[in-house]
């Protein structure tokens, strides 16, 4: 690193509240922006109505018939041990739950999944 990017391996070995004063100077500029984006982001989280499903042994599939909307949302309770897998298209949502386990990979979900699914809009 030394070798590659001086002016890095310097920085790094400062004080290290002098790093987090350099972090966040770089950082002010941005916070307007992350500010704003996150009063879009709440309102757009609000628009919309969601309703409850279960996706069969791990699946579900919804044809959307000309609805249109900015963002899809879907929230498990907060020990689920799924994570969802979204593809969608104009004409059509699925939804795949997978799992974790030893295996690096997911692996799909046998079980009935409940979920809430919410397509937001402003």
């Amino acid at each position: 690193c030394e070798f590659d990017l001086p002016s890095y391996h310097f920085w790094l070995h400062r004080e290290s509240v002098r790093r987090g004063a350099d972090l966040s100077a770089w950082f002010a500029p941005l916070l307007p922006i992350r500010d704003a984006s996150s009063i879009v982001l709440k309102l757009l989280r609000e628009g919309g109505k969601p309703v409850k499903h279960v996706a069969r042994q791990g699946a579900f599939s919804q044809m959307l018939g000309g609805k249109m909307s900015q963002m899809v949302r879907i929230r498990l309770p907060l020990d689920s041990q799924f994570l969802p897998e979204i593809s969608a298209n104009r004409y059509a949502l699925n939804v795949r739950f997978s799992t974790f386990g030893a295996e690096p990979r997911p692996r799909s979900s046998e079980a009935d999944v409940e979920f809430e699914l919410t397509f937001c809009n402003l």
